[in-house]
């Protein structure tokens, strides 16, 4: 099994999650700060450019290619046997939460640190990020709202742990701070603390990184996102 991957909050939901299942893989690095997503051979696996991408074959030797986070983990799940449970009820919450996650939470918190790096721009003007910040900071802590809810007197989001927490989990550890941390949210930080501490997690987190990270944070900066041209200021997300 083949992980296309860069440390990314996506694309380190795959390698905590093979980690926890305990499943032989090869990372193959893509190095999104070069470019490398855009390659023929990357883009013929995973078609919209992004990581992770997982390749993997059948017991047939029919090759099998997952592009999407989700879709990986599920994939998983389905293989191992593992944080994805077997019966019918307990497998479309988690799938919700997961999609949650997919839709709502990585999104939104993704604009938001774009955009907060934006405001760090020298010069820039602040149009371009003011109200954007406001909105998404809004919508990010109305998120955080729902999951501090849903883990009140639970240890994980879906009682037992699962693809559902560890989807969420590598959003709210790296972004946090843009809302100021995690102090008004005990659920979450209980349940943030609670993972960490997990081997797998620890090494699922540290499985590659680039040799020269070239100005790049596991937040971003500034320099990652100056406009090179004319024209050239849109939002992009590197994974997906």
């Amino acid at each position: 099994m083949q992980l296309y991957y860069f440390p990314s909050p996506n694309g380190r939901k795959v390698s905590i999650a093979l980690e926890e299942m305990g499943l032989a893989y090869e990372i193959v690095p893509v190095n999104i700060l070069k470019a490398e997503q855009q390659q023929p051979q990357f883009l013929e696996i995973s078609p919209n450019n992004r990581i992770p991408a997982l390749v993997d074959w059948t017991a047939q030797g029919e090759r099998i290619r997952i592009f999407e986070s989700g879709a990986i983990l599920q994939y998983l799940g389905r293989k191992s046997g593992l944080l994805y449970p077997l019966e019918e009820a307990s497998r479309c919450w988690v799938d919700a939460w997961l999609f949650w996650q997919m839709a709502g939470l990585g999104p939104m918190a993704g604009q938001l640190s774009w955009f907060i790096r934006v405001s760090n721009i020298p010069d820039r003007d602040e149009r371009d990020y003011t109200y954007a910040i406001h909105r998404y900071r809004k919508e990010v802590g109305r998120l955080y709202g729902v999951l501090e809810r849903q883990l009140a007197g639970r240890h994980f989001v879906c009682d037992e742990y699962s693809i559902a927490d560890i989807a969420s989990w590598t959003w709210i550890d790296q972004y946090n701070s843009h809302l100021g941390g995690l102090a008004e949210f005990p659920n979450i930080a209980a349940w943030h603390a609670r993972i960490a501490e997990r081997p797998a997690v620890k090494r699922g987190m540290t499985v590659w990184m680039p040799e020269s990270d070239e100005g790049w944070s596991a937040a971003g900066n500034a320099a990652q996102i100056a406009p090179k041209g004319p024209g050239d200021n849109s939002p992009g997300q590197s994974s997906r």
